[in-house]
């Protein structure tokens, strides 16, 4: 009987955060749908899935956190035509957005 240690790979194969090109496409959207209000859900899942290390999906949640809290004490009333918090929700989506992209990515080491 063979040993399944003579097939097994050197190093330890990391986990996917996507199973197909479909499911890639739909966390990606995540940021965006939900106009940033979800940015940190597709790193938190990644977190737990072992994809990313535990504090990358911490980074994202106080960040996001941060972003809200600073667009809301710039603009607190609805009728301000400041353009500083619009700018800052879609630096957030678009962040979000691209680094939900690259959670497969072998090239990019950080935080994984």
């Amino acid at each position: 009987m063979a040993s399944p240690y003579l097939n097994a790979p050197l190093t330890p194969v990391r986990p996917r955060m996507y199973g197909s090109t479909l499911g890639k496409v739909v966390w990606t959207l995540v940021p965006i749908i939900t106009l940033g209000l979800a940015a940190a859900v597709p790193f938190v899942v990644a977190a737990v899935k072992g994809v990313v290390k535990p504090w990358l999906a911490g980074v994202y949640v106080v960040g996001e956190v941060a972003f809200f809290s600073v667009a809301l004490a710039i603009s607190p009333d609805p009728d301000d035509t400041n353009p500083v918090p619009g700018f800052l929700l879609v630096l957030l989506i678009i962040t979000a957005a691209t680094h939900a992209a690259l959670l497969d990515n072998d090239r990019i080491s950080v935080g994984k």
